[in-house]
């Protein structure tokens, strides 16, 4: 397949071109300096040009907290550049498959939240997020839109992926123990996202690594027995401790009811794939630096 995969410099794009191009596709990444989603004539000029059968889109503004004080910039981002895609897609009669996210939900609802559970979303970054899904799917039928969350892997700078390398300098770590998902490695989602490419059934998908779910705490806890390494320079704290600008669900935990009805297997186990990371993950040279960082 010809492919191309918008947002390449990010977590979820490295991953999405190293294994499309390890299953032999033709793969094109643009990050945002060479495709800016949200210019039309741009979009337009590439998917014209390229004529993909395939376009994974894995550009997003992902700053929650940046979002609640710019909500034009993460509309223009997370809504109005997926319409943009959606539609150019349209034009050279491509799959479409865009990410979104578990933040959708308000974290009210006790289990796993499915594609029959109504959306809620809470901050400016969910509700810019739930926009984009629904403007690709109204302006393109062949849109597979897959939420997904708690993604960590190799290039990234969230918490999961981050974390890492601060344990193993040593840095005291504060925690939160309050607010549970569905951790997911980058490389596991990005082989889901080829298997649905090749599918083609236009829906919308959660795609999470297999496991009861876990809070950032107990994600710290089980990376912390992995490595060996000081499990005292652990703190838990609440969510509303930290007075962050922007509110995240309690609970988002993901499951689809999608894959199995269309011969997909489970996913592997989330901690199947931080073995896998911390495997990759080379160790930290660099000298301990004081001070307490907070995820």
């Amino acid at each position: 397949m010809k492919v191309i995969v918008t947002g390449a410099a990010g977590l979820v794009g490295r991953a999405v071109v190293s294994v499309f191009s390890a299953r032999g596709e033709a793969v094109t990444g643009f990050d945002h300096q060479s495709l800016d989603i949200s210019d039309e004539r741009a979009v337009r000029r590439v998917v014209s040009a390229s004529s993909p059968e395939v376009l994974v889109n894995c550009a997003a503004w992902t700053n929650v907290d940046g979002c609640e004080s710019d909500q034009e910039r993460a509309i223009r981002a997370n809504a109005l550049g997926p319409e943009l895609l959606a539609l150019a897609c349209s034009d050279v009669g491509a799959i479409f498959i865009t990410i979104s996210t578990d933040y959708v939900f308000d974290g009210h609802k006790d289990g796993f939240y499915t594609q029959r559970d109504q959306p809620n979303p809470q901050s400016v970054y969910a509700v810019s997020k739930l926009e984009g899904e629904r403007r690709a799917q109204n302006n393109w039928a062949r849109t597979i839109i897959v939420r997904s969350g708690y993604i960590f892997g190799a290039g990234g700078s969230n918490f999961l992926s981050t974390f890492v390398e601060r344990a193993r300098r040593g840095e005291p770590l504060k925690v939160i123990n309050d607010c549970v998902g569905t951790p997911t490695y980058a490389p596991h989602l990005a082989d889901r996202l080829h298997q649905l490419a090749q599918v083609d059934l236009p829906g919308l998908y959660h795609v999470v690594n297999s496991g009861g779910g876990v809070s950032f705490a107990q994600f710290a806890e089980r990376t912390f027995e992995l490595e060996g390494l000081d499990s005292g320079l652990l703190k838990t704290v609440s969510m509303e401790s930290l007075s962050r600008p922007a509110p995240r669900p309690r609970n988002s935990r993901l499951s689809c009811l999608l894959s199995d009805a269309i011969g997909l297997g489970p996913m592997p186990l989330w901690t199947d794939g931080l073995r896998d990371f911390l495997a990759q993950s080379p160790p930290v040279s660099r000298p301990w630096q004081a001070g307490t960082v907070t995820f």
